[in-house]
């Protein structure tokens, strides 16, 4: 009889799962909250940039339209037009590391185990770097259209790109992550595998023009054929793992 009750009173509770939903849609709503707050506050500062770094454009090439990013100013243009200018382009460099160690700080802050900070990463920067454009587009009409150049980072070199890739790069985070925080998924070596080296195709095709734009160049035609590539490669490797549905300790689990 004690045994039978014990073995009762270690039945999980009937609305265990209902928890574990419930966290679910609080650690979602967290970082899709902080993303776009954050995606925001990233708008400001590259709208306050643009003030800054606008007169010299038009210093270098009185004929640039207003807004047109390239050709970038090359590092001796900047230390030409004042000793300040070298000195804020350290201090973006650092912005820069420090919103990527923001990012990742948020997925901590929200997971409880080493995948489940990857995946809530992945949809804290996905959310970040969309509501990033959308909300310079309500704040200063920029950019014109999704084929529209932009300069993305500038670690370790510039990486340059139409707008339209780097937001379906965080639209395949946002999905990956979501899928990896809600349901479990074992990622095997294999798996890993096509998952960083397609990532680091799609950063070759971002750096891929990285000598011509630092040296002041326009843009060559993008590299859409590496950048699919590394695209493909990537979502497969997530996708053989998400289809095997494998035991993992990737779900989120009110434990």
């Amino acid at each position: 009889m004690n045994r039978g009750l014990s073995q009762w009173k270690r039945k999980p509770a009937p609305e265990r799962k209902c928890l574990d939903e419930r966290r679910m849609r609080r650690t979602v709503a967290a970082l899709f909250l902080f993303g776009i707050s954050f995606g925001y506050l990233e708008a400001a500062v590259v709208t306050y940039l643009r003030d800054l770094y606008d007169p010299i454009r038009r210093q270098i090439d009185p004929a640039r339209p207003a807004g047109e990013l390239f050709p970038l100013i090359t590092t001796d243009q900047l230390r030409d037009s004042g000793a300040g200018n070298t000195r804020r382009l350290l201090t973006e460099l650092g912005r820069e590391a420090s919103t990527l160690v923001m990012l990742a700080a948020i997925g901590l802050a929200v997971s409880r185990r080493p995948h489940q900070w990857v995946a809530a990463s992945l949809v804290a920067f996905g959310a970040w770097d969309i509501s990033f454009y959308g909300f310079l587009r309500i704040l200063i009409d920029w950019p014109p259209s999704l084929f529209t150049w932009d300069i993305l980072f500038l670690l370790p070199v510039p990486w340059v790109g139409p707008v339209i890739a780097p937001i379906l790069v965080s639209l395949s985070m946002i999905g990956c992550g979501l899928i990896a925080l809600h349901q479990p998924i074992s990622l095997r070596a294999r798996h890993w595998l096509a998952i960083l080296a397609g990532g680091l195709v799609i950063v070759v095709a971002f750096c891929w023009d990285f000598r011509n734009t630092s040296a002041g160049g326009l843009p060559n035609p993008f590299n859409w054929p590496l950048f699919a590539a590394g695209e493909v490669l990537g979502l497969s490797g997530f996708g053989a793992a998400a289809l095997a549905r494998a035991p993992s300790a990737w779900k989120l689990e009110d434990r």
